[in-house]
């Protein structure tokens, strides 16, 4: 069901109104309440691009400025609206994890803050686009945006001018999007307090060991998605001879290609489907980051197959004390995001800023944030209504 076509009444009105009353709470004036209100209420209901103009359309010609101000020129911080999301989320729908996820929102033309020129492995292609990385929580029922962090190029960084007219704030400095990621969860899951819950991290262009280090001096378990030709050592007395020299992480699952086994492992495959019970082969191989002496932490590298194929289809490294069960219970949320982003996320309209400042962009993207998790939450009661019923 497209959000694009839903009309906040029902269960969806009853949730928008409770859920914007509190998140709105940390607003000073009244007119700045009811504005947020309003855009939250006009990404859920206006077809087509979620546009400051075509909503506004929808309530009249005297409310696109007001709008405007309010998301580009106005002075509310967006980091305690987000926070309090994250907390109503906490006591409705308990996260049981989170997931850092990359966000790629293509533009035309070079003046959106943060855009930039680089090659898509995914498109297999170059893009011009803006990126930012997502956290989420993930329960049973509902899965949701808690915080985002855009990912600033270091032009936009050293170019006084650029800088200036997007108003990006002084502190910020060149990063990887490694390390934007974990600012990311410094910003949300540590500064807020939230539930120590395992973190999935699934970021290309991440260092898988310097996420699971990270999140670990943040108190999170990790789990990260390993791509390409990351060196480790073993250090797993299973596959002795293999210790005294770095091996990359797919010759590590080629040596302990004895030790898969079949697991069971539960897929989504849509919104209005339970998740698919699926046969798994697994393989869990202690290992140590290149370096660490012999009193570093452990980490497993584990590979995750299907029967009749060769070779894992996915790595991932984590410090997880039960990691393949681990790995075949939350990397699933990784695709949870997927689905949801694009079956809701995206039609609420995450992409839709037009505007060139950093701090509009800010605040659209945690209204678009909030006006999903009405929609994701009002869908989980009107389910959970069904069933009873």
């Amino acid at each position: 069901m497209s959000a694009a076509l839903i009309q906040p009444e029902g269960v969806l009105g009853d949730t928008l109104e409770d859920l914007c009353t509190e998140l709105f709470a940390t607003l000073r004036r009244s007119d700045q309440r009811r504005r947020g209100m309003e855009y939250v209420q006009g990404l859920l209901s206006t077809r087509g691009r979620k546009s400051i103009r075509n909503m506004a359309a929808l309530k009249g010609s005297s409310t696109g400025q007001s709008l405007h101000h309010f998301i580009c020129s106005s002075t509310w911080d967006w980091i305690p609206v987000r926070r309090a999301l994250a907390e109503y989320l906490v006591r409705l729908a308990p996260p049981q994890a989170h997931v850092v996820r990359l966000l790629t929102i293509p533009k035309v033309g070079r003046h959106s803050v943060g855009v930039s020129r680089y090659f898509s492995v995914d498109e297999g292609q170059a893009l011009n686009a803006q990126r930012a990385v997502g956290v989420w929580g993930i329960s049973d029922t509902v899965t949701a945006p808690l915080n985002w962090r855009l990912y600033l190029p270091q032009v936009w960084i050293k170019d006084g001018l650029r800088r200036n007219q997007a108003s990006i704030p002084y502190e910020a400095e060149p990063e990887t999007l490694g390390d934007c990621a974990l600012t990311a969860c410094r910003e949300s899951l540590s500064a807020w307090g939230l539930p120590p819950q395992p973190v999935v991290v699934d970021i290309e262009e991440s260092d898988p060991v310097a996420t699971v280090r990270g999140l670990r001096a943040l108190g999170f378990p990790a789990l990260a998605r390993v791509h390409g030709e990351l060196p480790l050592t073993v250090h797993d007395p299973a596959l002795t001879g293999h210790g005294s020299h770095q091996l990359t992480a797919p010759e590590i699952m080629q040596a302990a290609r004895a030790q898969f086994r079949p697991m069971a492992r539960f897929e989504t495959v849509s919104r209005t489907l339970p998740a698919v019970r699926r046969t798994a082969l697994v393989a869990a191989v202690g290992v140590r980051e290149p370096g660490a002496g012999p009193g570093g932490a452990p980490l497993s590298l584990v590979g995750v197959g299907a029967p009749g194929r060769r070779g894992p289809a996915e790595l991932w490294l984590t410090d997880h004390p039960q990691p393949a069960a681990a790995v075949l219970r939350f990397s699933d949320c990784a695709r949870r995001v997927d689905r949801d982003f694009d079956e809701v996320t995206s039609q609420v309209g995450i992409r839709d800023y037009v505007g060139r400042s950093y701090s509009g962009w800010h605040r659209h993207t945690t209204l678009a944030s909030a006006a999903h998790t009405v929609s994701v939450l009002a869908a989980a009661a009107a389910s959970q209504a069904r069933q009873a019923s």
